[in-house]
């Protein structure tokens, strides 16, 4: 699939899946593509009056918008522990996750239950992913345009596309949850259901459904320990004790698509670039060959909620076939960007969404 002289651990850290379980927004299995783990998106908001920031206010005193503010911020507030579940159709994969807050300090651990089995461990900025067959540990830095993050990231914006709604309450992993639904104001987008914990503002649930109403894909917890003391230490003591893994750097630098070569015409309603960056992808088969890593362009788009990652790479020649795939609620389009490159699109947005982005991302002369 990649360049035969290469091993696909870089590739496999740094992009979305088209093989395997799905990664995406719970990071349940990595993928031959996997996107980059990350703690969940924290938007910085003010904190409303109603927010039930001590718990006693009623749910149906709070809007919607009140909701998806304490979702933005709970994950920042609060050390957790618990497992994941992720489903796509047939396709069901977990994960243990772990999150904890020391004073300005975060950390994160996730560990895929099934699958490779990798484990990912973060802190603060610093990324290490284990692979136990390879025995490789490989680290990075987080960058805006490959932490996409284990929940959906939420912005102010997202109200310009999304009509937001308040569902009833229900439990979730044992806890009650708030269940906000956000249906999109046109096609270019799917409808999410998100359950809050009412207690916390933790997010304990997301689905993505289909026009039809059809859930597309769900992430969901399946038991929850909230306010964890002590939990930093299962992520720094792998970190402090990486003898016998080859550590491997893959070093990933920011970038404009303008730099790169690219200009982008009028995008989907509501999307806008959040950032690119340039990153190894791959890394040579034998450490003792001092090649330099193949490299692509990973850029970001957003509409305040649902992302759309698109990577450029150099052509690898004649005969490579386009694609298009679809898992759960993330479709892939893989094609050709002029003769001397190759695009890949992935997102939880429709088809027509990835062919609208791909067709305004043109080669600068």
């Amino acid at each position: 699939m990649r360049r035969p002289a290469v091993q696909s651990f870089g590739c496999m850290l740094q992009w979305p899946g088209l093989q395997g379980c799905c990664l995406r927004r719970w990071a349940v299995a990595l993928l031959a593509w996997g996107w980059s783990l990350a703690a969940v998106s924290a938007m910085a908001a003010p904190e409303p009056a109603t927010a039930l920031a001590d718990g006693k206010a009623h749910a149906s005193e709070v809007s919607p918008q009140a909701w998806l503010q304490r979702v933005q911020r709970a994950a920042e507030r609060h050390s957790y522990e618990g497992t994941v579940v992720f489903t796509a159709g047939d396709v069901m994969s977990s994960s243990r996750i772990g999150h904890y807050r020391r004073g300005a300090e975060s950390f994160e651990r996730i560990e895929a239950l099934d699958g490779r089995q990798q484990r990912r461990y973060r802190h603060d900025d610093v990324v290490v992913t284990l692979w136990p067959a390879e025995r490789v540990a490989s680290k990075a830095r987080r960058d805006i345009a490959g932490q996409p993050g284990l929940l959906p990231g939420l912005e102010p914006r997202l109200q310009q596309h999304y009509e937001l709604r308040l569902l009833g309450a229900e439990p979730v992993a044992g806890r009650s949850a708030q269940a906000v639904m956000l249906r999109p104001r046109d096609a270019w987008r799917y409808a999410q259901r998100l359950w809050a914990d009412q207690l916390t503002g933790l997010l304990l649930r997301a689905d993505v459904l289909g026009p039809d109403g059809r859930v597309l894909e769900s992430s969901a917890f399946t038991e929850l320990k909230m306010d964890v003391v002590g939990g930093q230490a299962s992520v720094l003591t792998p970190l402090r004790n990486l003898g016998g893994w080859r550590e491997v750097h893959l070093a990933s630098q920011e970038t404009r698509l303008e730099q790169e070569g690219w200009t982008l015409g009028p995008l989907p309603a509501g999307f806008s670039l959040l950032g690119a960056v340039r990153k190894a992808i791959a890394l040579p088969a034998d450490p003792a060959v001092r090649q330099a890593p193949a490299s692509t362009v990973h850029a970001v788009f957003s509409d305040g909620l649902a992302r759309v990652s698109v990577f450029i790479e150099p052509a690898q020649g004649p005969g490579r076939p386009a694609f298009m795939t679809q898992l759960g609620a993330t479709h892939t389009l893989s094609q050709p960007g002029g003769a001397e490159h190759w695009l890949t699109l992935m997102g939880d947005v429709p088809m027509s969404t990835l062919k609208a982005i791909a067709g305004v991302l043109q080669r600068r002369p």
